[in-house]
């Protein structure tokens, strides 16, 4: 269901587009040259939106492209390359034509590919938590009660995100008919939600961040409180990636699990991924939004515990059935390959 916004909406959504910079054309952005990676020696490009749950991955392709420097003549040597989308639509399309042989996906729309015969996997996660619930400073919602009848932006009935949302409904003996559900894509929402459009967004950062730092709005529920376990970007590949270059495919998986437990580990880390990501080459967003997220609460998105739980899948996958998004169960096997999770080893992370 799409969200028609009035001219007005749109003239004030120019003014919050100044608080996060314009986002670039579908393109590939190099840590290396190349295209798919599937050839041993070329780059693997690593589709991604520029949103915080996907900050592994810029640090994972830049801090490999540094190590790469101090390899020894015959030994492997992998390269990343970054390629931003701006929707998860498009990233499921080119995953699925094969244009790009890995990206970070959202878990229940993977379960759904891999159902439907599309040779894909989840070989690890890329974060925790880092969605919230957002309402206008000066609304009167102080509980999620009271946004009955209200109409709330998701960004897609298969992002976790709706999930999130439903989660909260049950809590408080509500149904999705209880309130007005609109399909929207994240970049809009904040400007939605000034311009009065919608009641309340629910979505992952920076896009919450961007108008809680502009001042009008303000978190009214965050699955950092609401639910801890919380898991929706998963990096995926194809399959004739794990069958022509596993020893790719483990290499990128320990550079992610590197780039988590190095995000964790300290502030100053954080505030290096941020300056990292800001730039043109990955997110091309105003970087003190990047940074609001990472401090306001430090563990508004975590990235230290990528563990693979099949329990975890099992509960999404119950979750989005009881949505509809999801028909029938799907075994695990189906679409995850947790090998190279289990074989893991966090990379030292040179930056």
């Amino acid at each position: 269901m799409a969200l028609a916004v009035d001219v007005n909406a749109l003239n004030r959504r120019q003014v919050v587009q100044g608080l996060l910079a314009a986002a670039l054309p579908l393109s590939a952005l190099s840590c290396g040259k190349g295209s798919s990676g599937i050839d041993r020696g070329e780059p693997l490009v690593v589709g991604g939106l520029p949103v915080t749950c996907n900050l592994t991955l810029p640090v994972a392709c830049v801090s490999k492209a540094r190590s790469n420097g101090a390899i020894g003549v015959g030994q492997p040597r992998f390269e990343y390359k970054y390629s931003k989308y701006n929707g998860w639509p498009e990233v499921k399309e080119s995953l699925m034509a094969g244009r790009i042989q890995a990206a970070y996906m959202l878990a229940p729309l993977v379960m759904d590919l891999a159902d439907r015969k599309v040779p894909v996997k989840i070989v690890s996660l890329g974060h925790r938590s880092g969605a919230v619930i957002m309402v206008r400073t000066d609304s009167p919602y102080l509980t999620f009660k009271q946004l009955t009848g209200k109409r709330i932006a998701i960004p897609s009935r298969f992002a976790v995100d709706f999930l999130f949302l439903r989660k909260m409904l049950a809590r408080e003996n509500m149904t999705p008919g209880d309130i007005q559900i609109v399909e929207m894509a994240p970049p809009d929402m904040p400007a939605a939600l000034y311009a009065n459009a919608d009641d309340a967004y629910c979505t992952g950062e920076p896009f919450g961040a961007a108008a809680q730092k502009a001042g009008y709005a303000r978190p009214l529920r965050m699955t950092r409180d609401e639910w801890r376990n919380y898991i929706c970007c998963v990096l995926t590949v194809r399959e004739e990636l794990i069958q022509g270059n596993p020893a790719m495919v483990q290499d990128l998986v320990n550079q992610v699990l590197g780039a988590g437990v190095w995000l964790d580990q300290q502030q100053e880390n954080r505030n290096k991924a941020v300056a990292i990501a800001a730039g043109r080459e990955f997110f091309n967003q105003d970087p003190k939004i990047i940074q609001f997220v990472m401090e306001n609460p430090t563990d508004r998105v975590t990235y230290g515990d990528l563990r693979m739980i099949r329990a975890e899948f099992e509960d999404l996958m119950q979750l989005s059935m009881a949505a509809g998004t999801i028909k029938h169960p799907i075994a695990y096997e189906t679409y995850v390959d947790e090998s190279f999770a289990k074989n893991a080893h966090a990379a030292a992370i040179a930056l």
